[in-house]
């Protein structure tokens, strides 16, 4: 099995989305494109990543959305050294359709109070049903590293909240854990770095904003204590 020296995970750079969330009222989430600023922040994200893939090969995977198209595309690797597919389990987390802004300031407070892991927004989604997916893409990744000519790195260009599930799924994180940790910010990157151990170690941690608070775990109990 051909693993990769590499997996980088990196969020778009900011959105309309980001800095407005009256244009989701108008616009829908899949077609909201990058800020100036976003645009700037791939860019420079496209010159440290190209320093570290050097003339490597890369495969690449990138949500169907407009922002990580354009971020994609901004981050200027060389085509003829990158592999790229378009991923929609990669996707953001749907949150419905059209979007009323007070609905969704709503459905948010829920959603601290709920859990962000489980809370299911209207016609949309919960975290679970995100990971779910993640989940699915990552067999048909680990299945791809079954070509013993696969590249040495893997770029997936997805969504804040996609990343962290996505790092939950293959490091075995609890929901709590999970719970625990924010977005990164936009244009920022997590590395999953292979070891000589042969195990996969995250180049930085997320940011935690709370301390992880998990169910206690039930006691077994032995037949002759019944």
């Amino acid at each position: 099995m051909a693993r990769p020296q590499r997996i980088v995970l990196i969020r778009h750079g900011e959105s309309e989305g980001n800095v407005d969330d009256t244009v989701y009222e108008r616009e829908p989430d899949h077609a909201l494109a990058l800020t100036p600023r976003g645009q700037r922040q791939a860019v420079e994200a496209g010159n440290a990543l190209r320093s570290t893939f050097g003339d490597e090969p890369i495969s690449a995977y990138v949500s169907p959305y407009r922002r990580t198209h354009e971020t994609f595309h901004l981050l200027g690797l060389n085509p003829s050294r990158t592999r790229v597919r378009e991923e929609p389990r990669l996707r953001e987390q749907d949150w419905g359709n059209w979007q009323d802004r007070e609905d969704v300031r709503k459905q948010k407070a829920y959603r601290d109070a709920y859990g962000h892991f489980f809370y299911r927004f209207a016609q949309g989604e919960s975290g679970a049903d995100v990971y779910d997916r993640v989940g699915a893409f990552l067999e048909s990744l680990w299945r791809s590293f079954e070509d013993p000519d696969h590249p040495r790195n893997v770029l997936l260009v997805t969504h804040g909240l996609t990343m962290r599930l996505f790092c939950m799924r293959w490091f075995h994180w609890s929901v709590a854990e999970f719970e625990s940790l924010s977005n990164p910010g936009n244009a920022e990157y997590r590395t999953l770095v292979l070891g000589d151990d042969g195990r996969y170690r995250l180049d930085r941690p997320f940011e935690r904003w709370c301390t992880p608070e998990p169910y206690p775990l039930p006691v077994r109990v032995r037949c002759d204590d019944r």
